[in-house]
């Protein structure tokens, strides 16, 4: 399991869950964080506050290449700084109004975030042809999770889990929500039934929520 002291790259959404003028809420390692996308297509992760009062902004809404807060509706543009406030329209922001942002990538069919706010990150994340398929939330603390994992699939140094899940190749990626809630991206390597995976992938949640480590690596995922 990543140590969240340690910074790394980390898959937080699934990158068509993410259209153009959408935004959503995620969490890394206990932070709240809102991942959108503008109107020319980049994805962004961001702290999820506003500096104003404090309002998650994926609450709020996004035009062209600004997110707004749903409270105030203060603007901010791709790189975080305010460019608007509509209780002031002819004042000059200041450039001290800013959202902390976050380093990010898409690869895959998933947004990776890097989780040191403000850095210059390594390269990254590979891309590989995986089929992003869907996004699990799991009751389960994240060390509990990458452990039970760990003994029926093959860890790399990205995150991920490759196995096989009802004959198919799969990658997972796990996600650090906080110290008891972890999400797991699933995606397929290859060809295999989006249908059968999927189901596999929610009773795989299931057994990990329930299931004894010493019994985990001998279960069966039928979809």
């Amino acid at each position: 399991m990543t140590d969240p002291a340690v910074p790394a790259w980390h898959a937080v959404a699934l990158a068509a869950d993410i259209e153009p003028g959408t935004s959503a809420g995620a969490r890394l390692h206990d932070r709240e964080l809102v991942v959108w996308r503008d109107s020319g297509g980049e994805s962004h992760v961001w702290e999820d506050r506003c500096p104003h009062r404090g309002m998650r902004l994926s609450f709020g809404f996004v035009r062209g290449n600004h997110i707004a807060c749903l409270y105030h509706g203060w603007a901010y543009d791709t790189a975080g700084q305010c460019r608007a406030i509509p209780a002031h329209p002819d004042l000059a922001v200041p450039e001290t109004i800013r959202v902390p942002t976050y380093a990010s990538a898409e690869a895959s069919g998933l947004i990776f975030v890097w989780s040191e706010m403000g850095a210059t990150p390594p390269s990254p994340p590979a891309a590989r042809p995986l089929t992003a398929l869907r996004s699990l939330f799991v009751e389960a603390a994240p060390e509990r999770v990458a452990a039970l994992l760990a003994g029926r699939f093959a860890p790399g140094p990205d995150g991920s889990f490759a196995g096989r899940l009802v004959g198919a190749d799969v990658v997972l990626f796990l996600q650090p929500f906080t110290a008891d809630q972890t999400g797991l991206h699933v995606t397929i390597d290859g060809a295999g039934d989006g249908a059968l995976v999927s189901r596999a992938a929610e009773a795989l949640r299931h057994a990990i929520e329930a299931a004894a480590p010493s019994r985990f690596a001998s279960l069966e995922f039928a979809a």
